[in-house]
């Protein structure tokens, strides 16, 4: 696609938490993700594209062509089904290249399609599988987290029945799982050559930079404490095909650990970082 990007690009993007919980584990009672083996704290690549796509819904109003295909309450055959709709396309006779053109029907009107990439191969509505410009890695904090698990009271019951059986006292006692404070890091990719093939632009790549700088600012909420985008060290290569590999680069961004002072705020870091002096929050 004659707009897509470029040039490849990799970054490093730093963001802490201060008395929340940046991403809770299902499997663990929803206490903040670690590492079992050494204790470091994880947030999911998953995690960190909701908020990117929740960014983009909310500056873009869900309008094409920034539509947001996996939201909350979605359903995706339905979304797929707007591309039929437009296309004019049978489902019961569709051929390969029809789900093609739906395929790219929907690269040009979602985001997140052609951003992140999706498994459109449904039964209904197949619009085949795309594979996104941008990708991310999970995000590891610096140092080891201890989370905490903090009993908290409400000055309310649900029922009668548990009115009765407190005498009108009327507590509920609950828990609320924290990280006192973690700097975490991750890593992302985004190429040229998928971009070509998504329709990934130059409006869509500053709209993702955009995202990553304020969406914690529009994702507040009383689980999550205090999180802050730190860091975005952007690396932009001259061509597709780039100038050098990724690890190499991510490489030259180091962070000194606290050496197991516990770390309880952004100070304890920011003059151990060593990077490029680059990007909107490499200062």
């Amino acid at each position: 696609m004659s707009n897509a990007i470029q040039n490849r690009y990799e970054f490093v993007y730093l963001f802490d938490v201060e008395n929340g919980n940046p991403n809770g584990d299902p499997d663990a009672g929803n206490m903040p993700r670690i590492d079992p083996e050494t204790s470091y704290g994880i947030v999911t690549d998953v995690c960190l594209k909701r908020k990117i796509r929740n960014y983009v819904q909310l500056v873009k109003n869900d309008q094409a062509p920034y539509c947001t295909y996996v939201k909350e309450k979605a359903i995706l055959t339905n979304q797929q089904r707007k591309a039929y709709e437009a296309l004019k396309i049978d489902d019961k006779k569709r051929t390969g290249d029809d789900i093609e053109k739906a395929r790219l029907w929907m690269c040009q009107n979602f985001y997140d399609v052609r951003t992140f990439g999706a498994v459109m191969a449904l039964k209904e509505c197949n619009c085949g599988q795309v594979r996104g410009a941008v990708q991310m890695n999970f995000a590891r904090s610096i140092d080891v987290v201890c989370p905490r698990e903090l009993t908290i009271t409400r000055m309310a019951v649900a029922t009668e029945k548990e009115a009765d059986s407190q005498s009108g006292d009327n507590r509920t006692m609950g828990r609320k799982n924290i990280v006192p404070y973690a700097l975490y890091r991750t890593e992302g990719y985004i190429s040229a050559s998928l971009a070509e093939q998504t329709g990934f632009t130059e409006d869509d790549l500053k709209l993702l930079w955009d995202a990553l700088i304020n969406m914690f600012d529009h994702d507040h909420s009383a689980a999550r404490g205090k999180m802050c985008a730190r860091k975005l060290i952007v690396f932009k290569h001259d061509s597709k095909l780039g100038n050098a590999p990724a690890h190499k680069l991510f490489e030259t961004v180091k962070i000194k650990s606290c050496d197991g002072k516990p770390p309880r705020s952004f100070d304890d870091y920011k003059d151990s970082i060593t990077a490029p002096d680059d990007g909107p929050l490499a200062g």
